[in-house]
């Protein structure tokens, strides 16, 4: 069974174009702390084009958050810009990459946003 974070990566990867981010260019690293070790996500994008993998690269924008808030983001059932104003997420480097990607995660549930949606 796929977890809710790998399924939102994966999502992203099989579209391989965000119109969302046609904007963006850069690439964002993904810190995922549970505590016991850092899972590493990579999402390179260009224009639009999106790329994601596991590679160990520094990127353009970095953001250390815990596993389990990672997955409220992704599920909606948490707002970024929130987390990051209550301390729970740490981000560095290129701030408006990091802006136009928080526009992927969806809205809360039963509000009809799904992630990605065109209704931002």
């Amino acid at each position: 069974m796929t977890d809710r974070i790998t399924a939102f990566f994966e999502e992203l990867r099989e579209r391989t174009h965000e119109p969302l981010l046609a904007q963006a260019e850069g690439t964002i690293r993904f810190e995922l702390d549970d505590g016991e070790r850092i899972e590493r996500w990579i999402v390179s994008i260009d224009r639009g084009d999106v790329d994601v993998s596991h590679r160990n690269v520094s990127g353009d924008a970095r953001v250390r958050v815990p596993r389990d808030t990672f997955e409220r983001l992704v599920t909606g059932e948490a707002n970024a810009m929130a987390a990051i104003l209550r301390g729970e997420i740490a981000g560095a480097g290129d701030v408006e990459l990091l802006l136009r990607f928080q526009r992927l995660f969806p809205g809360p549930p039963g509000s009809g946003r799904a992630a990605g949606g065109d209704d931002r």
